[in-house]
This record gives structure tokens, C-alpha cells and sequence, in this order.
């Protein structure tokens, strides 16, 4: 079973930037897709941005023009960086894979991001 971690959250200014960071336990070349979702206090957990290990992203409306998702195969590693953060953006963070095989299908435990003066 394949084990993600997260890391990188912390506190920002509004219209501050932060970079997070996941890294895989297996390689992640071999994984169809990797996202980061968010969930915020009281509200469904939703997709932010995915990568595909050929390289093709979507991003949700809400953060296009602000964040992006990229790919480090020798690490292991997929990083969101998040630019013009708003207090909206406060949310826990979460790693997710995407494949067809069960064994590399996970969630990461989350990373806290809060967006506040």
C-alpha cells in the first residue's frame, strides 16, 4: 500500500504564498494521477489540482491563475504551490493518488493551511 505525506502548511497573510510539499512512498512515475484536496470546517473535502505522470493538470476554478501542482519523479515528491493566498484558501490539505490499482490508491494525512491578518 502505497503511504503519502504532506507537509508544508502553516499561517500566511492574505496575499502571501506557501508551497506543499507530498511525498510517496513508492514511485510515483508509476501512478496514473496525483491531486491536492482541501477541506474546510463544516464543508465537503474538494479537488484543488491533478497531475497525470505525463504531465497533463486541471486545477479547479477557485485557485486557476493562482496555484500550481507539479511533479518531482526522482523525489517522489508532488508540490502545490499556492501564490495571492486568500482566506478563503484556509483549509486542511490532503494528498491523494489516482489508479486503477488498489495498492497505490491513497490519502495522505493532511497538512493545516490558514489564511488570516
Amino acid at each position: 500500500q502505497v503511504q503519502l505525506v504532506e507537509s508544508g502548511g502553516g499561517l500566511v497573510q492574505p496575499g502571501g504564498s506557501l508551497r506543499l510539499s507530498c511525498v510517496a512512498s513508492s514511485s510515483i512515475g508509476s501512478i496514473y494521477a496525483m491531486g491536492w484536496y482541501r477541506q474546510a470546517p463544516g464543508k465537503q473535502r474538494e479537488l484543488v489540482a491533478r497531475i497525470t505522470s505525463t504531465g497533463s493538470t486541471n486545477y479547479a476554478d477557485f485557485v486557476k491563475g493562482r496555484f500550481t501542482i507539479s511533479r518531482d519523479n526522482a523525489k517522489n515528491t508532488v508540490y502545490l504551490q499556492m501564490n495571492s493566498l486568500k482566506p478563503e484558501d484556509t483549509a486542511v490539505y490532503y494528498c491523494k493518488t489516482d489508479d486503477i490499482r488498489a495498492v497505490l490508491r491513497a490519502w495522505g494525512q493532511g497538512t493545516q493551511v490558514t489564511v488570516s491578518s
